[in-house]
């Protein structure tokens, strides 16, 4: 007598050994300070043999790299995977981001939501201004803070229970906020208007200065209603 489990949880290996994987990349692009072998074991519940064959695996398509501290962080193959998935909008969005910069005296960018964070697709530093804060393209903080968090949630559709910075920011069509992200720091986020089936997107300014903040609203919401194309 047989039985169909068709409905049955149990991975084959070769799945399970990509979820693993996928989990193992997971795990370390998000964890900013990296993970050793032995972490991400732990975090994964495996051996560490098992841990190791999965990060060396990852690491060998140049997603991730490992550290002369042993531990494995974020490589290039991952950002460049991240420019190729969303080159459309970053390409669009690059010009308009250079303008914004060089006129503002600040870096820019456009951040796009994937899940529970916030990651920079595209970042423009100001070519002339004596100084101003700079981060890296690929960069990614959790969405739930911070003016880039509050501005893609702000794109979506409302849920229940929100933060008020959310709600607030759909209805002004804009969100400061400070010292949430990096300490001592502002950032100023317009939400897109994505079509549907986009991902959620912003355009973000990160500053030391209150007052030049608070001053770019309007040229940052001008700009980001031209890329959504409620401009002509």
């Amino acid at each position: 007598m047989t039985s169909e489990s068709n409905g049955s949880s149990v991975k084959q290996p070769g799945s399970q050994t990509l979820a693993r994987g996928l989990q193992a990349l997971e795990l370390v692009a998000t964890t900013p300070d990296g993970m050793t072998i032995q972490e991400v074991a732990d975090a994964l519940g495996v051996h560490r043999t098992i841990a190791s064959r999965l990060l060396t695996t990852v690491a060998d398509f140049r997603l991730i790299k490992r550290s002369t501290d042993g531990k494995y962080r974020a490589a290039g193959g991952l950002a460049a995977l991240a420019r190729d998935l969303y080159a459309g909008l970053r390409d669009e969005a690059t010009p308009l981001l250079r303008r914004l910069a060089n006129s503002l005296g600040a870096s820019v960018a456009l951040f796009v939501g994937e899940r529970t964070e916030a990651v920079a697709v595209a970042v423009v530093e100001p070519k002339n201004a004596r100084y101003w804060v700079s981060f890296r393209e690929g960069g990614r903080h959790p969405i739930d803070r911070g003016a880039a968090g509050y501005a893609l949630l702000a794109g979506q559709p409302p849920l229940p229970g929100e933060s008020s910075r959310v709600t607030d920011a759909r209805r002004d069509g804009f969100v400061l906020s400070y010292g949430e992200v990096e300490p001592g720091y502002w950032g100023l986020g317009v939400p897109l208007k994505q079509p549907a089936n986009e991902p959620a997107g912003c355009l973000t300014l990160i500053t030391a200065s209150e007052e030049l903040a608070r001053a770019a609203i309007p040229e940052m919401i001008a700009a980001a209603d031209k890329l959504s194309g409620g401009a002509t």
